[in-house]
């Protein structure tokens, strides 16, 4: 059996790192129901990167 390395999950801060926004943009946008998709574990908000990457990709590139 072949193990394959996952990539670790984001918090907010590295979400927000790679966006290049404030973090309390990402908590505004999560309260709209926009943004990319986060999961909650326990009381931690995660982000996988790969999620994060295709909702940029799927951004309208019109939109400013």
């Amino acid at each position: 059996m072949t193990a394959t390395r996952l990539e670790p999950l984001w918090t907010v801060d590295d979400v927000s790192t790679y966006l290049g926004i404030p973090v309390h943009t990402l908590y505004g946008w999560r309260a709209k129901n926009y943004g990319p998709p986060a999961r909650r574990i326990g009381k931690y908000l995660r982000y996988r990167p790969d999620d994060v990457r295709q909702w940029v990709d799927a951004l309208d590139t019109e939109a400013a």
